[in-house]
């Protein structure tokens, strides 16, 4: 029981670290984490003092905020598979506690 519970806490902490980085490369139109002979970004533009509608901005500036929303999401999910893990091990464990004591009550009244 201890071993699977490592594990799930270590797959969790890997999901976690991992999350944020490929978020960030969706978001971002990469198809992969430092392509040889890729050229550097260009200069940001400055910024504009009046409104831009979204369908002239940039494709990088149009989901400035999709990393984010992506870790979020993914650390919810993390969050909420971790909590259903430890509720069903505490289940289990009570579930074995009410056997061992059924299985007590038994023995004591044959005795």
């Amino acid at each position: 029981m201890r071993y699977s519970m490592k594990r799930a806490t270590v797959l969790i902490l890997i999901l976690l670290v991992i999350t944020p980085v490929l978020g960030h490369a969706f978001a971002a139109g990469s198809t992969g984490f430092g392509v040889a002979g890729q050229q550097p970004e260009a200069q940001p533009p400055k910024p504009v003092d009046e409104y831009v509608p979204v369908s002239q901005l940039p494709p990088q500036d149009q989901l400035p905020s999709a990393p984010l929303l992506v870790t979020a999401y993914s650390f919810v999910w993390l969050a909420l598979f971790g909590y259903l893990v430890s509720v069903a091990q505490r289940l289990s464990k009570v579930q074995r506690e009410v056997e061992r004591l059924e299985s007590d009550m038994k023995r004591s009244t044959r005795a």
